[in-house]
Protein backbone atom coordinates (compact mmCIF):
# COMPACT_ATOMS: atom_id res chain seq x y z
CA UNK A 1 0.00 0.00 0.00
CA UNK A 2 1.02 3.22 -0.53
CA UNK A 3 2.10 5.71 1.93
CA UNK A 4 1.74 8.68 -0.10
CA UNK A 5 -1.51 11.06 0.79
CA UNK A 6 -4.73 9.86 -1.01
CA UNK A 7 -5.80 13.32 -2.64
CA UNK A 8 -8.89 13.49 -4.85
CA UNK A 9 -7.55 17.00 -6.90
CA UNK A 10 -10.81 19.73 -8.42
CA UNK A 11 -9.54 20.46 -11.61
CA UNK A 12 -11.68 22.08 -13.88
CA UNK A 13 -9.55 24.12 -16.07
CA UNK A 14 -6.63 21.50 -16.41
CA UNK A 15 -5.53 21.02 -19.92
CA UNK A 16 -1.90 20.96 -21.35
CA UNK A 17 -2.26 22.76 -24.84
CA UNK A 18 -3.96 25.85 -23.75
CA UNK A 19 -2.79 28.87 -22.00
CA UNK A 20 -2.67 30.59 -18.85
CA UNK A 21 -5.06 28.85 -15.99
CA UNK A 22 -5.77 25.53 -18.00
CA UNK A 23 -2.11 25.22 -18.76
CA UNK A 24 -0.86 26.24 -14.98
CA UNK A 25 -3.60 23.88 -13.97
CA UNK A 26 -2.57 21.00 -15.99
CA UNK A 27 1.37 21.33 -14.69
CA UNK A 28 0.73 21.44 -11.22
CA UNK A 29 -1.54 18.59 -11.23
CA UNK A 30 1.55 16.62 -12.73
CA UNK A 31 3.40 17.58 -10.14
CA UNK A 32 1.74 16.23 -7.66
CA UNK A 33 0.79 13.38 -8.97
CA UNK A 34 4.60 12.93 -8.33
CA UNK A 35 4.44 13.70 -4.64
CA UNK A 36 0.88 12.08 -3.96
CA UNK A 37 -1.91 9.70 -4.96
CA UNK A 38 -4.03 11.50 -6.91
CA UNK A 39 -7.24 11.26 -8.67
CA UNK A 40 -7.72 14.15 -10.89
CA UNK A 41 -11.38 15.18 -11.53
CA UNK A 42 -11.86 17.76 -14.59
CA UNK A 43 -13.79 18.85 -17.16
CA UNK A 44 -14.21 16.53 -20.66
CA UNK A 45 -13.28 19.17 -22.62
CA UNK A 46 -9.55 18.72 -21.77
CA UNK A 47 -10.01 14.57 -22.20
CA UNK A 48 -8.51 14.98 -25.96
CA UNK A 49 -5.34 16.68 -24.78
CA UNK A 50 -4.89 15.09 -21.65
CA UNK A 51 -4.90 11.92 -23.03
CA UNK A 52 -2.78 12.50 -26.27
CA UNK A 53 -0.09 13.95 -23.76
CA UNK A 54 -0.55 10.39 -22.16
CA UNK A 55 1.18 11.35 -18.78
CA UNK A 56 -2.05 11.56 -16.18
CA UNK A 57 -4.94 9.77 -18.26
CA UNK A 58 -5.13 7.01 -15.98
CA UNK A 59 -5.64 9.45 -12.62
CA UNK A 60 -8.04 11.40 -14.45
CA UNK A 61 -11.92 11.37 -14.18
CA UNK A 62 -14.16 13.35 -16.65
CA UNK A 63 -16.86 15.58 -15.71
CA UNK A 64 -19.63 16.12 -18.11
CA UNK A 65 -21.62 18.76 -17.76
CA UNK A 66 -21.80 20.34 -20.83
CA UNK A 67 -25.20 20.54 -20.89
CA UNK A 68 -24.91 23.77 -18.72
CA UNK A 69 -21.34 24.21 -19.28
CA UNK A 70 -21.63 24.96 -22.74
CA UNK A 71 -24.63 27.33 -23.25
CA UNK A 72 -23.05 29.58 -20.64
CA UNK A 73 -19.57 29.67 -22.73
CA UNK A 74 -21.66 30.57 -25.97
CA UNK A 75 -23.67 33.26 -24.01
CA UNK A 76 -20.03 34.73 -22.36
CA UNK A 77 -18.61 34.23 -25.84
CA UNK A 78 -21.24 36.52 -27.19
CA UNK A 79 -21.52 39.20 -24.38
CA UNK A 80 -17.64 39.27 -24.56
CA UNK A 81 -17.72 39.90 -28.40
CA UNK A 82 -15.18 36.67 -28.20
CA UNK A 83 -12.70 35.97 -25.39
CA UNK A 84 -10.02 38.49 -25.70
CA UNK A 85 -11.58 40.59 -23.31
CA UNK A 86 -14.46 42.05 -20.64
CA UNK A 87 -13.46 39.31 -18.70
CA UNK A 88 -15.54 39.81 -15.63
CA UNK A 89 -18.25 38.77 -17.43
CA UNK A 90 -16.74 35.77 -18.39
CA UNK A 91 -16.21 34.81 -14.46
CA UNK A 92 -19.78 35.84 -13.84
CA UNK A 93 -20.93 33.44 -16.28
CA UNK A 94 -19.02 30.30 -15.08
CA UNK A 95 -21.08 31.08 -11.72
CA UNK A 96 -23.79 28.50 -12.51
CA UNK A 97 -21.33 25.77 -14.44
CA UNK A 98 -19.25 25.64 -11.92
CA UNK A 99 -21.21 24.92 -9.16
CA UNK A 100 -22.80 22.16 -11.26
CA UNK A 101 -19.27 20.55 -11.87
CA UNK A 102 -18.85 20.31 -7.89
CA UNK A 103 -22.16 19.30 -7.57
CA UNK A 104 -21.84 16.57 -9.93
CA UNK A 105 -18.12 15.54 -8.56
CA UNK A 106 -19.45 14.81 -5.47
CA UNK A 107 -22.61 12.42 -6.80
CA UNK A 108 -19.71 10.38 -8.73
CA UNK A 109 -17.52 9.84 -6.14
CA UNK A 110 -19.88 9.94 -3.39
CA UNK A 111 -18.53 6.11 -2.58
CA UNK A 112 -15.19 7.06 -2.66
CA UNK A 113 -15.48 9.91 -0.08
CA UNK A 114 -18.07 8.58 2.47
CA UNK A 115 -15.51 4.74 2.11
CA UNK A 116 -12.42 7.06 3.19
CA UNK A 117 -10.53 6.11 -0.20
CA UNK A 118 -9.22 9.46 0.06
CA UNK A 119 -7.50 11.53 2.96
CA UNK A 120 -7.90 15.13 1.34
CA UNK A 121 -9.86 16.92 -1.27
CA UNK A 122 -7.69 19.60 -3.14
CA UNK A 123 -9.69 22.39 -5.20
CA UNK A 124 -6.80 23.52 -7.73
CA UNK A 125 -8.53 25.55 -10.34
CA UNK A 126 -10.36 27.74 -10.63
CA UNK A 127 -8.28 30.14 -8.91
CA UNK A 128 -10.60 33.04 -8.22
CA UNK A 129 -12.09 33.61 -5.05
CA UNK A 130 -14.70 34.69 -6.77
CA UNK A 131 -15.94 31.60 -7.57
CA UNK A 132 -17.08 29.42 -4.64
CA UNK A 133 -17.10 25.86 -3.48
CA UNK A 134 -19.93 23.89 -3.48
CA UNK A 135 -17.53 20.59 -2.73
CA UNK A 136 -16.40 22.50 0.63
CA UNK A 137 -17.64 21.40 3.94
CA UNK A 138 -19.56 18.58 2.14
CA UNK A 139 -16.59 16.30 2.50
CA UNK A 140 -15.40 14.11 5.88
CA UNK A 141 -11.72 14.42 4.67
CA UNK A 142 -9.84 17.93 4.98
CA UNK A 143 -10.86 20.26 2.15
CA UNK A 144 -7.92 22.43 0.44
CA UNK A 145 -8.44 25.53 -1.75
CA UNK A 146 -6.33 27.16 -3.79
CA UNK A 147 -4.04 28.39 -4.96
CA UNK A 148 -6.01 31.79 -5.27
CA UNK A 149 -5.22 34.68 -7.08
CA UNK A 150 -7.52 37.92 -7.82
CA UNK A 151 -8.54 41.25 -6.34
CA UNK A 152 -6.28 43.17 -7.91
CA UNK A 153 -7.82 46.79 -8.63
CA UNK A 154 -7.56 48.76 -11.74
CA UNK A 155 -5.02 51.81 -11.50
CA UNK A 156 -7.19 54.87 -12.09
CA UNK A 157 -4.46 56.25 -14.23
CA UNK A 158 -6.01 53.64 -16.51
CA UNK A 159 -9.46 54.51 -17.18
CA UNK A 160 -9.27 54.36 -20.84
CA UNK A 161 -7.44 50.75 -20.93
CA UNK A 162 -10.36 49.42 -18.67
CA UNK A 163 -12.53 50.68 -20.97
CA UNK A 164 -10.92 49.18 -24.00
CA UNK A 165 -10.68 45.39 -22.05
CA UNK A 166 -14.99 46.27 -21.28
CA UNK A 167 -14.16 45.80 -17.94
CA UNK A 168 -17.08 47.64 -16.67
CA UNK A 169 -18.32 44.50 -14.42
CA UNK A 170 -15.06 44.93 -12.42
CA UNK A 171 -17.19 47.11 -9.79
CA UNK A 172 -19.83 44.89 -9.08
CA UNK A 173 -16.41 42.25 -7.95
CA UNK A 174 -17.31 42.22 -4.65
CA UNK A 175 -20.52 41.15 -4.65
CA UNK A 176 -19.21 37.43 -4.77
CA UNK A 177 -19.38 38.01 -0.95
CA UNK A 178 -23.20 37.24 -1.12
CA UNK A 179 -23.04 34.33 -3.57
CA UNK A 180 -24.49 30.92 -2.16
CA UNK A 181 -21.66 28.75 -0.87
CA UNK A 182 -19.08 31.87 -0.53
CA UNK A 183 -19.32 32.12 3.01
CA UNK A 184 -18.90 28.54 3.32
CA UNK A 185 -16.16 27.45 1.06
CA UNK A 186 -13.87 29.74 3.35
CA UNK A 187 -15.47 28.91 6.71
CA UNK A 188 -14.89 25.36 5.92
CA UNK A 189 -11.57 25.17 4.61
CA UNK A 190 -8.56 23.30 6.31
CA UNK A 191 -5.96 25.12 4.27
CA UNK A 192 -6.42 28.33 1.74
CA UNK A 193 -3.44 28.91 -0.43
CA UNK A 194 -3.37 32.25 -1.65
CA UNK A 195 -0.63 33.79 -4.10
CA UNK A 196 0.09 37.44 -3.03
CA UNK A 197 -1.43 39.92 -0.55
CA UNK A 198 -3.27 41.59 -2.80
CA UNK A 199 -5.65 38.31 -2.27
CA UNK A 200 -4.95 37.59 0.91
CA UNK A 201 -6.62 40.96 1.69
CA UNK A 202 -9.67 40.04 0.34
CA UNK A 203 -10.56 37.13 2.12
CA UNK A 204 -12.39 36.73 5.07
CA UNK A 205 -10.33 37.60 8.60
CA UNK A 206 -11.85 34.32 10.19
CA UNK A 207 -10.17 32.27 8.34
CA UNK A 208 -6.60 34.33 7.80
CA UNK A 209 -5.03 31.31 10.57
CA UNK A 210 -5.45 28.71 7.59
CA UNK A 211 -4.12 30.78 4.66
CA UNK A 212 -1.09 29.62 3.24
CA UNK A 213 0.95 32.50 0.95
CA UNK A 214 1.42 30.15 -2.20
CA UNK A 215 1.67 32.13 -6.03
CA UNK A 216 -0.10 30.05 -8.23
CA UNK A 217 2.26 30.40 -11.54
CA UNK A 218 5.49 27.63 -11.50
CA UNK A 219 7.99 26.84 -14.87
CA UNK A 220 8.74 23.78 -16.43
CA UNK A 221 12.78 23.23 -16.07
CA UNK A 222 12.61 21.10 -19.50
CA UNK A 223 11.60 23.71 -21.16
CA UNK A 224 12.62 27.16 -19.79
CA UNK A 225 16.46 27.41 -18.90
CA UNK A 226 19.33 29.37 -19.54
CA UNK A 227 21.25 26.66 -21.18
CA UNK A 228 22.94 27.58 -24.36
CA UNK A 229 22.33 31.07 -23.85
CA UNK A 230 25.18 34.20 -23.33
CA UNK A 231 24.92 36.10 -20.07
CA UNK A 232 22.81 39.34 -20.62
CA UNK A 233 24.64 42.21 -21.95
CA UNK A 234 28.13 40.30 -21.59
CA UNK A 235 28.51 40.90 -25.98
CA UNK A 236 29.13 43.64 -28.21
CA UNK A 237 25.95 44.25 -30.18
CA UNK A 238 22.71 44.63 -30.72
CA UNK A 239 20.81 44.19 -27.47
CA UNK A 240 17.55 42.43 -27.97
CA UNK A 241 14.35 43.15 -26.00
CA UNK A 242 11.46 41.20 -25.83
CA UNK A 243 7.49 41.55 -24.70
CA UNK A 244 5.49 38.52 -25.05
CA UNK A 245 2.01 38.17 -23.77
CA UNK A 246 -1.69 39.06 -25.51
CA UNK A 247 -1.63 42.23 -27.12
CA UNK A 248 -5.05 43.75 -25.25
CA UNK A 249 -4.73 47.22 -23.36
CA UNK A 250 -3.50 45.97 -19.69
CA UNK A 251 -0.54 43.81 -20.88
CA UNK A 252 -0.01 47.91 -22.03
CA UNK A 253 2.38 46.48 -24.75
CA UNK A 254 1.94 50.21 -26.18
CA UNK A 255 4.63 51.84 -22.71
CA UNK A 256 7.24 49.14 -24.19
CA UNK A 257 6.88 49.98 -27.86
CA UNK A 258 6.58 53.56 -27.70
CA UNK A 259 9.46 53.49 -25.34
CA UNK A 260 11.74 51.45 -27.46
CA UNK A 261 10.75 53.19 -30.43
CA UNK A 262 11.61 56.58 -29.92
CA UNK A 263 14.82 56.11 -27.81
CA UNK A 264 17.30 57.63 -29.75
CA UNK A 265 20.00 55.62 -27.60
CA UNK A 266 18.00 52.17 -28.60
CA UNK A 267 18.51 52.88 -32.33
CA UNK A 268 21.28 49.93 -32.94
CA UNK A 269 18.71 47.32 -30.65
CA UNK A 270 16.08 45.22 -31.61
CA UNK A 271 12.51 44.79 -29.71
CA UNK A 272 10.71 41.51 -30.36
CA UNK A 273 7.16 41.80 -29.41
CA UNK A 274 5.73 38.32 -29.39
CA UNK A 275 2.03 37.59 -29.05
CA UNK A 276 -1.33 39.23 -30.80
CA UNK A 277 -4.78 40.54 -30.08
CA UNK A 278 -6.75 43.29 -30.58
CA UNK A 279 -3.94 46.10 -29.98
CA UNK A 280 -1.97 44.57 -32.56
CA UNK A 281 -3.01 47.17 -35.23
CA UNK A 282 -3.20 50.38 -33.03
CA UNK A 283 0.62 49.42 -31.85
CA UNK A 284 1.27 48.58 -35.76
CA UNK A 285 1.25 51.97 -36.90
CA UNK A 286 2.96 53.80 -33.56
CA UNK A 287 5.44 51.70 -35.00
CA UNK A 288 5.32 52.34 -38.64
CA UNK A 289 4.74 55.96 -37.43
CA UNK A 290 8.01 56.30 -35.47
CA UNK A 291 9.85 54.69 -38.85
CA UNK A 292 10.98 51.69 -36.29
CA UNK A 293 9.41 48.78 -38.41
CA UNK A 294 12.98 47.38 -38.80
CA UNK A 295 13.98 47.52 -34.92
CA UNK A 296 10.35 46.80 -33.46
CA UNK A 297 9.53 42.98 -35.12
CA UNK A 298 5.90 41.75 -34.33
CA UNK A 299 6.81 38.02 -34.23
CA UNK A 300 3.42 36.73 -33.88
CA UNK A 301 1.88 34.06 -31.36
CA UNK A 302 4.37 31.19 -30.75
CA UNK A 303 4.34 28.17 -28.50
CA UNK A 304 5.89 27.34 -25.42
CA UNK A 305 8.95 26.19 -26.93
CA UNK A 306 9.31 29.05 -28.92
CA UNK A 307 8.79 31.81 -26.75
CA UNK A 308 11.11 29.68 -24.27
CA UNK A 309 13.63 30.10 -27.36
CA UNK A 310 13.33 33.80 -28.02
CA UNK A 311 14.06 34.38 -24.19
CA UNK A 312 17.04 32.64 -24.33
CA UNK A 313 18.03 34.48 -27.53
CA UNK A 314 17.18 38.09 -26.06
CA UNK A 315 18.99 40.07 -23.14
CA UNK A 316 15.59 41.56 -21.26
CA UNK A 317 12.09 40.86 -20.90
CA UNK A 318 9.95 44.26 -20.70
CA UNK A 319 6.89 43.77 -19.37
CA UNK A 320 4.68 47.04 -18.46
CA UNK A 321 1.30 45.15 -18.02
CA UNK A 322 -0.66 47.16 -15.08
CA UNK A 323 -2.97 44.81 -13.71
CA UNK A 324 -1.21 41.19 -13.51
CA UNK A 325 -2.75 38.57 -11.24
CA UNK A 326 0.00 36.02 -11.24
CA UNK A 327 2.53 36.82 -13.76
CA UNK A 328 3.98 33.52 -14.68
CA UNK A 329 5.50 34.65 -18.03
CA UNK A 330 8.00 36.84 -15.67
CA UNK A 331 8.91 33.81 -13.95
CA UNK A 332 9.89 32.17 -17.08
CA UNK A 333 11.59 34.51 -18.06
CA UNK A 334 13.51 35.08 -15.02
CA UNK A 335 14.30 31.00 -15.24
CA UNK A 336 15.89 31.34 -18.61
CA UNK A 337 18.10 34.01 -17.65
CA UNK A 338 16.78 37.13 -18.58
CA UNK A 339 16.52 40.86 -16.55
CA UNK A 340 13.40 41.69 -15.73
CA UNK A 341 11.84 45.29 -16.28
CA UNK A 342 8.21 44.85 -14.88
CA UNK A 343 5.40 47.51 -13.47
CA UNK A 344 5.76 47.60 -9.48
CA UNK A 345 1.87 46.73 -9.37
CA UNK A 346 0.36 43.43 -8.40
CA UNK A 347 2.37 40.05 -9.03
CA UNK A 348 5.27 41.05 -11.02
CA UNK A 349 6.54 43.87 -8.77
CA UNK A 350 6.79 41.14 -5.79
CA UNK A 351 8.48 38.62 -8.04
CA UNK A 352 11.28 41.00 -8.65
CA UNK A 353 11.85 42.54 -5.74
CA UNK A 354 14.94 42.28 -3.61
CA UNK A 355 17.09 43.25 -6.67
CA UNK A 356 15.96 40.01 -8.81
CA UNK A 357 15.01 42.97 -11.62
CA UNK A 358 14.10 46.48 -11.99
CA UNK A 359 10.66 47.99 -10.96
CA UNK A 360 9.46 50.72 -12.75
CA UNK A 361 6.98 52.41 -10.95
CA UNK A 362 2.92 52.52 -11.79
CA UNK A 363 1.82 55.93 -13.46
CA UNK A 364 0.17 57.61 -15.92
CA UNK A 365 1.03 56.43 -19.42
CA UNK A 366 3.76 59.18 -20.24
CA UNK A 367 5.16 58.63 -17.31
CA UNK A 368 5.61 54.78 -17.91
CA UNK A 369 6.78 55.49 -21.36
CA UNK A 370 9.51 57.63 -20.00
CA UNK A 371 10.85 55.28 -16.93
CA UNK A 372 10.50 51.98 -19.28
CA UNK A 373 12.58 54.11 -21.84
CA UNK A 374 15.33 54.81 -19.31
CA UNK A 375 15.62 51.24 -18.33
CA UNK A 376 16.07 49.71 -21.20
CA UNK A 377 18.98 52.37 -22.06
CA UNK A 378 20.14 51.88 -18.71
CA UNK A 379 20.63 47.65 -19.30
CA UNK A 380 22.32 48.75 -22.59
CA UNK A 381 24.87 51.25 -20.23
CA UNK A 382 25.40 49.20 -17.01
CA UNK A 383 25.64 45.43 -18.48
CA UNK A 384 27.27 44.01 -15.13
CA UNK A 385 24.19 45.21 -13.04
CA UNK A 386 21.65 44.03 -15.17
CA UNK A 387 24.08 40.22 -15.15
CA UNK A 388 23.68 40.07 -11.93
CA UNK A 389 20.24 41.07 -11.43
CA UNK A 390 18.97 38.16 -13.97
CA UNK A 391 21.78 35.83 -11.63
CA UNK A 392 19.60 36.54 -8.85
CA UNK A 393 16.41 36.25 -10.49
CA UNK A 394 17.38 32.92 -12.23
CA UNK A 395 18.41 31.49 -8.60
CA UNK A 396 15.17 32.58 -7.23
CA UNK A 397 13.10 31.14 -9.63
CA UNK A 398 14.52 27.71 -9.80
CA UNK A 399 14.46 27.59 -5.49
CA UNK A 400 10.42 28.38 -5.53
CA UNK A 401 8.74 28.07 -9.30
CA UNK A 402 10.14 24.60 -10.46
CA UNK A 403 7.17 22.71 -10.51
CA UNK A 404 8.56 20.15 -8.45
CA UNK A 405 9.85 22.15 -5.97
CA UNK A 406 5.81 23.58 -5.86
CA UNK A 407 4.68 20.05 -5.33
CA UNK A 408 6.86 19.11 -2.91
CA UNK A 409 5.81 21.82 -0.72
CA UNK A 410 2.50 21.51 -1.25
CA UNK A 411 3.49 17.69 0.07
CA UNK A 412 4.75 19.13 2.95
CA UNK A 413 1.15 20.80 3.46
CA UNK A 414 -0.75 17.46 3.11
CA UNK A 415 1.06 16.43 6.15
CA UNK A 416 0.47 19.79 8.45
CA UNK A 417 -3.11 19.11 7.07
CA UNK A 418 -3.44 15.92 7.81
CA UNK A 419 -1.69 16.09 11.54
CA UNK A 420 -3.46 18.99 12.58
CA UNK A 421 -0.28 20.94 12.38
CA UNK A 422 -0.14 24.89 12.82
CA UNK A 423 -0.01 26.76 9.31
CA UNK A 424 2.13 29.31 10.19
CA UNK A 425 5.53 27.88 9.71
CA UNK A 426 4.80 27.72 5.66
CA UNK A 427 6.68 31.04 5.00
CA UNK A 428 8.95 30.71 2.01
CA UNK A 429 6.82 32.23 0.31
CA UNK A 430 5.95 35.67 1.93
Amino acid sequence: MSSLPRVLLLAENCNPEWPSLPIVGYKYARALARVADVTIATHIRNRENIEKAGELADRVHYIDNEWIARRMYRLSTFLRGGNEVAWSTNQIMAYPPYVAFERQILREFDGPLQGGEFDLVHRITPMSPTLPSYASGRTKQPFLIGPLNGNLDWPAAFNSEQKREREGLRRLRGAYRYLPFAQSTFRHAACIMAAFQHTIDDLPKSCLDRVVPFPEVGFDPAVFHPQGRQAPFSVRGPKRFLFAGRLVPYKVPEAAIRAFATSQTLQDHVLHVLGDGPEQPRLEHMVAEAGARDRVIFEGRKTQAEVADFMRRCDAFVFPSIRELGAGVVVEAMASGMVCLVTNYGAPGDLVAGGRGVRIDLQPMDGLVRDYQAAMEHCVAAPQEHAAMAQRGADYARTYYDWDAKAAYTARLYQAVLKGENLGSFTEYR
